[in-house]
């Protein structure tokens, strides 16, 4: 039995709004606790004060409203670009723009990337708003941003340049194998984006995050030589330990290590190291104590208004971790290497992505799908935006949950191989740091966590750690 275009049309309108009232109805779940528990509940006390508990909360609840009206705009934005032919549109207009250049139907690729680039600046300029508001009023509110409005804008304008340098190249070579592979491109498709997977993953953290942020080697010390001792009994290959300035771009703290088989790096976040000041910070302190020195008559004045200055920049606050803390949460990162967690995501991935495309293969030529969605021709990049964002959003939503779970058991079992490793207390005050430092509001409704939560809970981890093997 054929399926008509209007029930494909409908029934992918349909699972797009019940996975937005479904979690729409999630978020309502621990928005409502962020509003109703206002006082440290009994079994957090050793945990949080009250004071940061209330900055949690408020935090908490604003980037849920937040979250609530972003997801709104998002939703109906879609709906009304599905229901008024935005796609078919776009596809018609980057066929006129490269008409008027000379090329006509037959460039398909061409014509692809005309509009994919269109979308990407239509993407951009809505998101925009929401991306400033986020950065400007939710985050400096409660302290975390750091960004000037200058390096926001440079920065947003080579987010999109660095994208469009690295996508479009990537798409023309995937459609032009889907053109001329046959009925096995699904194999040649896949072996395409898995190579393209790997170069990214290889070349990211060397030559594409330096272009946003700062990267420097950890001076040598007490934490080098602590971390390298600490790489070195488990076989980790260490090669290099850098410190990336994230303090430029947001107050949130991280730590993370890349790189493929005997070449491994670790990345600190600064806010990560209680105290850390970048090399720029130690000229700027010593260039500051030397003007001190010469208007010292006005000494007692300035030091007010330096310390008044840095209380509201928040150098004050005290944030980050001790030496004996970070080996912790490292021995932490470190486990997710000598448990194969990583392999087991990339196995994961990739079988998922080869799967993708083999139905893909099956689905493309169906001219009932293009039709459903307004299109009078089979264009590949289409099939591929109509097939994988739509048509497979059931299955998306799927893989994502049991993913989240994956996750969430991967962590217990890092947090386990770090209680092996003699650092369990250390990485329940590290984790209980960086709960404060983040603001993270540990009251958490059980659904919304299940769901959405890639990490477990804050006092399920304290729980776990306190466990007797």
């Amino acid at each position: 039995m054929e399926v008509s275009e209007s029930t494909i049309f409908a029934a992918v309108l349909g699972f797009q709004w019940i996975v937005y009232l479904w979690e729409s109805y999630l978020s309502s779940r621990q928005r409502f606790l962020a509003r109703t528990v206002e006082t440290v509940p009994d079994k957090l006390k050793h945990v949080l004060d009250q004071e940061t508990f209330t900055k949690a909360r408020l935090y908490q609840l604003d980037k849920s409203t937040f979250g609530f009206w972003q997801g709104v705009y998002s939703q109906i934005e879609t709906t009304l670009i599905l229901i008024f032919g935005g796609f078919p549109f776009l596809w018609w207009y980057a066929g006129e723009i490269t008409n008027r250049f000379g090329y006509g139907a037959e460039y398909e690729i061409l014509q692809s990337l005309v509009f994919l680039f269109m979308t990407s600046i239509f993407s951009t300029v809505t998101s925009l708003p929401w991306t400033v508001y986020s950065t400007f009023v939710l985050e400096e509110k409660h302290g975390f941003n750091k960004q000037t409005p200058a390096f926001f804008v440079k920065d947003q304008i080579k987010k999109f340049t660095v994208m469009q340098c690295i996508s479009l190249p990537i798409v023309s070579g995937l459609i032009y194998i889907i053109q001329i592979g046959g009925d096995y491109f699904f194999i040649y498709a896949w072996i395409f984006t898995f190579v393209i997977s790997l170069l990214l993953i290889t070349i990211y953290a060397d030559y594409i995050a330096p272009l946003f942020d700062k990267f420097t080697p950890l001076p040598d010390g007490e934490l080098r030589s602590r971390i390298e001792a600490l790489a070195a009994s488990i076989d980790f290959p260490l090669t290099k330990l850098f410190v990336v300035e994230g303090s430029k771009r947001s107050a949130h703290s991280n730590a993370y290590f890349y790189g493929f088989f005997k070449n491994k790096r670790i990345v600190l976040f600064d806010t990560l190291i209680e105290g850390y000041k970048s090399p720029d910070e130690e000229k700027d302190r010593d260039n500051e104590e030397m003007e001190k020195k010469e208007k010292s008559e006005d000494s007692d004045e300035t030091e007010e208004k330096t310390e008044e200055k840095e209380e509201k920049q928040g150098k004050h606050k005290k944030q980050g971790c001790t030496n004996d803390e970070i080996l912790a949460v490292l021995a932490h990162e470190l486990g997710h290497w000598k448990m194969n967690h990583i392999i087991s995501n990339l196995v994961i991935s990739q079988v998922n992505t080869f799967l993708c495309f083999l139905i893909f293969a099956l689905l493309i030529k169906e001219t009932v799908l293009y039709t459903a969605f307004g299109f009078d021709s089979r264009p590949v990049l289409i099939g591929m935006l109509i097939i994988f964002q739509f048509i497979f959003s059931p299955y998306h939503e799927v893989l994502s949950f049991c993913m989240t779970v994956l996750s969430r058991k991967f962590e217990f079992e890092a947090d386990a191989f770090a209680k092996k490793m003699q650092k369990a207390s250390d990485l329940k005050s590290s984790l209980i740091k960086l709960n404060k430092d983040n603001l993270g509001f540990p009251v958490v409704d059980w659904l919304y966590s299940t769901w959405s939560y890639s990490h477990p809970p804050l006092l399920e981890r304290l729980k776990a750690l306190e466990k007797t093997d």
